[in-house]
């Protein structure tokens, strides 16, 4: 393939004329690297051909290296099988360099570092040589308790190990959510009354006319779902119907369905109408009583308090309102104007606050 029976210096990028082997036309001229194994990535002899991106350069060599006897296309995630194959690559830096190759954000990218660099590895390679101590204290402990050099307390080490290891993997199971929510995106649902202003948010989130806003009341019937980049967290946020009593089977059924993605969501935007708000005070803790149970709201559930319309609020008035909302203790709350476009800073700073503790 290079004109020459010599291979390159291992591991040192060599210019060469990359060639046609049948019928020795000159198919570009590129950078060929030798990797010998079992230094490399798969621990097997490699070669890579470093050519240019036209499509005609890619399909000569690709056509040329075919018809080399012995020779195929690797099948999808081959080199990576090889490598845990050799011992190159354990599982969780198998499962991270997937995760890398297919990371559309920051927060994704970083994690699947640090899982293919043997973070997760290391953490298991620990709990696996605790527990094999504690087995081997054990072992040592019925077979020569009567011994003089078995120390009276090992009972009582073994039981501290596994109590310790017991804890630290039910908060690593209890944590494992969090990297699933990196992997495969926060759920984020835009929830709340009626014409509070919900697909507007939407829309600013996506800086496109998403969801259809209209001053109707029902107008989105069913869950609007998009994949979004905030922060550097990927999430996959929702807008929902509004949240009232009506007697359309349609939007009965669209509320039925925000309902169970509000019990689903990993958090909850709820968004009112400030105005509204700032006239009736018992109408934030009842819309968001209407939203989430009282028990979520005190506990399980993670929401972010938006409200909406406050270009028809002066700042005094605004502020009384976040003052009753702290009285109330139903904040965190972001004040913002999806019509103006004010406060919409401030409410994505808070977002990806949120989204950097789940």
């Amino acid at each position: 393939m290079t004109g020459t029976k010599e291979p390159p210096l291992p591991r040192t990028a060599t210019l060469r004329r990359i060639c046609d082997p049948s019928s020795s036309e000159i198919l570009d001229r590129g950078l060929v690297l030798w990797f010998p194994g079992p230094a490399s990535f798969t621990g097997e002899d490699s070669v890579e051909f470093h050519v240019h991106g036209g499509p005609a350069v890619v399909s000569g060599v690709l056509n040329a290296l075919g018809a080399l006897p012995e020779l195929r296309f690797a099948e999808p995630g081959e080199f990576t099988k090889r490598a845990f194959q050799n011992g190159k690559l354990d599982l969780t830096a198998a499962e991270g360099l997937g995760d890398l190759i297919h990371a559309e954000t920051e927060g994704q990218r970083r994690q699947a570092l640090r899982q293919m660099d043997g973070e997760l590895g290391q953490l298991y390679q620990r709990w696996t040589d605790t527990l094999t101590k504690t087995l081997a204290h054990l072992e040592a402990y019925i077979d020569f308790s009567e011994d003089d050099n078995i120390e009276d307390n090992v009972l009582d080490q073994v039981e501290n190990a596994v109590k310790a290891l017991e804890k630290e993997l039910t908060e690593h199971l209890q944590d494992g959510r969090r990297g699933q929510r990196l992997r495969d995106g926060v759920h984020v649902v835009i929830a709340g009354p009626a014409n509070a202003g919900k697909s507007s948010l939407l829309n600013q989130l996506c800086q496109k006319p998403t969801a259809i806003v209209s001053p109707v009341a029902g107008t989105t019937r069913d869950v609007v779902e998009t994949a979004l980049n905030i922060g550097g967290f990927p999430v996959v946020l929702s807008d929902t119907a509004g949240l009232r009593e009506t007697t359309d089977m349609v939007e009965m059924e669209g509320v039925s369905r925000a309902r169970q993605r509000v019990r689903d969501a990993d958090l909850v935007l709820i968004i009112l109408d400030g105005k509204v708000a700032a006239e009736q005070h018992d109408h934030l803790t009842m819309s968001m009583v209407d939203v989430l149970s009282p028990d979520e709201l005190n506990e399980t559930q993670a929401y972010l308090l938006v409200l909406n319309k406050m270009d028809l609020l002066g700042e005094e008035d605004q502020a009384n309102l976040l003052r009753t909302c702290d009285r109330l203790g139903v904040g965190p709350a972001c004040l913002l104007s999806c019509k103006t476009g004010d406060g919409i800073v401030a409410f994505l700073n808070a977002l990806q606050k949120q989204l950097a503790h789940m």
